[in-house]
This record gives C-alpha cells, sequence and structure tokens, in this order.
C-alpha cells in the first residue's frame, strides 16, 4: 500500500462524509426543501456508516502524523457519529416549516465530521481546522428558524461568543508553538520536557488554551452560551449540540493537555479545579430556578462538565479513563433525555415547560418512565448508570490523595437531587 493509500484508509470515515455530505448538499440544491425526510435519512444512515468504517479503519498515523487513529479515536468517533446519526433522525419529528430545510441535515454532517477531526487530531492547526468544521455548522444550526426570535438570539449569541473562544484557543496555540516551535502535539510534549516547564510564554498559553477549551464545553465563567442556545435552539439541534460536542470536546482536552502539555499537569490541575468546583456550584444552584426544562438540562449540562474535569484532574490513566466512562454515559442520557422532549412536542409547539410534563404518568406512562430513570441516572442515583459514572470519577481522586474534592463534588451534586 502506498503512502498516500496509507493516508485515505485512516480517514475513511471522514473521507465518507466529506464526500456524500457534498453529494447531498448537491441533491438538496436541485430538489429543494420536498425531499427533507428523504435527505435526512439518508445523512443518518451516511453517520451510521461512518460509525461503521470508524471501527474498521485501521489504526496508525496519518499525513505526516497530523492525524491520528488510535483505540480512544474510533471509540470517540463511533459515539460521535451514533449520537449525531440520532439527532438527526430526531429532525423528522419537529415540524416546524422553517426548521425543515435540506440544509440541516448536510449541516449535521459537517459538524460530526469537524467532531471527529478533534479527536484524531495530533496537531494544533488540525485541532483548530476541525472545531471550525464543527462549530461554523453548529451556529447556522442554532439559528435555522429565523422567524423564531429565541432561535436568531441563540444563534447569534453562539457565534459571537464561539468566535471569542476559538479567537482565544488560537492564541493560546500560537504561543505553545512559539514557546516550542512546533505544531506537532507529540514534538510539543518532548520541548516541554526537556526545556523550561516554567516557561512565562509557555504557561499563558496553557492559560489561554484552557479558556478556549472551557468555552467549548461550557464551564464556569465561560458558561453564558450554554443556556440561552439550549432553549432557543430546535430540540433536536439542542440534542446534538448537548451530546456528541461534549464527547468530541473531551478529545480535544484530552490532546492539548495530556498529550502535548502534560509536562505542565501541575499548572493545568489547578487551573481545572477552579473551573471544576464553580461549573458544580453554578449548574446545580441555578438550575434550581429554571421553569423551562432545556434551560435546566443546560445548567445540568454545565454542573456536569464539572464532574467529567475532575477524572482529568486526578491525572492519571484510570482518572482519564474515568471520565471518558463519564462522558459517554453523559451523552447517552441527554440523547434519552432529549429525546423524550422531542416525541412529547407536538406540531406548532414544544414541549419545553416543567408544566408539559405534570400528568405525563397518565397521559404516557411508557415516556414517564423513562424520562424518570433519565432523571435519576443524572442525579447519580445508584444502581442507575450516572451514579457508577460518578462514582468512577470520585474514586480516582480518593485515590490520589485529593479526597476534600471529592467531598465538595458529592455536597454539590446533592443540590442536583432537587431539580
Amino acid at each position: 500500500m502506498s503512502a498516500f493509500s496509507a493516508d485515505l484508509a485512516v480517514i475513511l470515515p471522514e473521507l465518507l462524509l466529506a464526500v456524500m455530505g457534498m453529494v447531498l448538499l448537491l441533491w438538496g440544491a436541485f430538489r429543494g426543501n420536498r425531499d427533507f425526510g428523504v435527505i435526512t435519512v439518508a445523512a443518518a444512515l451516511l453517520m451510521f456508516a461512518a460509525a461503521a468504517l470508524a471501527i474498521v479503519a485501521p489504526t496508525g498515523n496519518g499525513f505526516n502524523s497530523l492525524f491520528v487513529n488510535d483505540a480512544f479515536a474510533r471509540f470517540s468517533k463511533v459515539v460521535i457519529f451514533a449520537g449525531s446519526g440520532v439527532a438527526t433522525l430526531m429532525a423528522l419529528t419537529f415540524s416546524a416549516d422553517t426548521f425543515r430545510r435540506f440544509e440541516m441535515p448536510v449541516l449535521m454532517v459537517y459538524a460530526a465530521t469537524g467532531l471527529s477531526v478533534m479527536v484524531s487530531s495530533q496537531d494544533l492547526m488540525t485541532v483548530y481546522l476541525g472545531i471550525e468544521l464543527s462549530s461554523l455548522s453548529a451556529y447556522v444550526l442554532a439559528a435555522l428558524r429565523r422567524d423564531n426570535l429565541r432561535a436568531s438570539e441563540a444563534g447569534l449569541k453562539y457565534f459571537v461568543l464561539g468566535a471569542l473562544s476559538s479567537g482565544i484557543l488560537l492564541y493560546g496555540m500560537s504561543l505553545v508553538y512559539g514557546a516550542t516551535g512546533s505544531l506537532d502535539l507529540l514534538a510539543v510534549h518532548e520541548a516541554i520536557s526537556g526545556g523550561d516547564p516554567g516557561n512565562v510564554v509557555l504557561v499563558l498559553g496553557l492559560v489561554f488554551v484552557i479558556v478556549g477549551i472551557a468555552f467549548k464545553l461550557g464551564a464556569v465563567p465561560f458558561h453564558m452560551w450554554v443556556p440561552d442556545v439550549y432553549e432557543g435552539a430546535a430540540t433536536p439541534v439542542t440534542l446534538f449540540i448537548g451530546s456528541a460536542p461534549k464527547l468530541a470536546a473531551f478529545g480535544m482536552l484530552m490532546r492539548l493537555l495530556v498529550d502535548g502539555l502534560g509536562a505542565l499537569q501541575a499548572d493545568w490541575q489547578q487551573m481545572l479545579i477552579i473551573l471544576s468546583v464553580l461549573s458544580m456550584a453554578v449548574g446545580n444552584v441555578i438550575a434550581i430556578a429554571q421553569t423551562n426544562i432545556k434551560r435546566m438540562l443546560a445548567y445540568s449540562t454545565i454542573a456536569h462538565v464539572g464532574f467529567l474535569f475532575l477524572g482529568v484532574i486526578a491525572g492519571n490513566p484510570g482518572g482519564y479513563g474515568a471520565s471518558m466512562f463519564y462522558v459517554i454515559v453523559y451523552t447517552l442520557m441527554v440523547v434519552g433525555a432529549f429525546g423524550v422532549i422531542v416525541a412529547l412536542g407536538r406540531r406548532g409547539h414544544e414541549s419545553d415547560r416543567l408544566d408539559d410534563f405534570r400528568g405525563l404518568a397518565e397521559r404516557n406512562p411508557w415516556i414517564a418512565l423513562m424520562m424518570m430513570v433519565l432523571m435519576l441516572s443524572m442525579a447519580g442515583v445508584p444502581p442507575l448508570a450516572g451514579f457508577w459514572a460518578k462514582w468512577s470519577v470520585l474514586r480516582e481522586l480518593v485515590a490520589v490523595e485529593m479526597g476534600w474534592l471529592a467531598v465538595v463534588a458529592v455536597l454539590l451534586s446533592v443540590i442536583g437531587l432537587f431539580y
């Protein structure tokens, strides 16, 4: 196999989505919105096919180590593609005419492609390429209902704050490049390990990188966009934004902080501790006052991001694995919760108020039971998956003698039981 063929084999899922996404776009351009359903189903099947390809695609590096397809990337991509496929299919049930546009499934395809590139990047510029491809698609998806004031506001806020975070992250990357002389994450790691970890330019670059990552994940105090985007965007879009991108952002965090800036662990641990505690406190407390369930789940997401950081803070393979398990379980819970909201919606109306759930057990006991299980799992009630996800990260914290942080996390998560 030639070097070029080997490179293409490594990016098979992304290649499939990029090429077929253009085919779907041309299809929509000629056929218009009357083929929305067919294009949406085709896009979903395309993403499920990409998930299958991610399993069989060969491992290794491609394009001069710009792209890596290791076990972590393969597993992440399977979940990202599967979650994106489910979110795309959910769009079929959303009846607003301004949302049922053929561009929607095409944007989903390209957003998923960008997320896939993020988790497979082994170079700072490739990371940024994945971020921009996914973010630009998500901005348009959030504002797709042009006749809806909340959707327009959500899209504008998402775009402005997302562009700001991308600029901050890019500036941080440029500082890291200036301090190490390389964009390759492995070379960056070697340069830091063999040089001066206390380099002011390097530490400043680390600060900007973490701020950019915190924006993408929606951690406090960089969470301002999350509630408005969750509430304003159409529920299928909220389902997508709240699930697959979180896993991709976690993958980006692992690539940048662990693979590239691992020698600065003592510095980024302290920053993540602050972000984690603030996110858990603000997310859980403010969620209590919400009357819109999408907005409540947005603040719940912020709190979950705080928990997600705990495993990374532990700073060992067990902690990283616990955080990976946590984000997978969280993704499944979000898909289920927003799936219920989509299922309860009716023509011209989204069932996104807490009052819409009154008497649900009488109207639809099976959906009520499903929602109850999902909410209890999010709260961390045993023996549900959410409990084991929380337990896994807390156990790793105790193992590295950071029990005080585990106690703080437990006390703050108790608040989450109320809402």
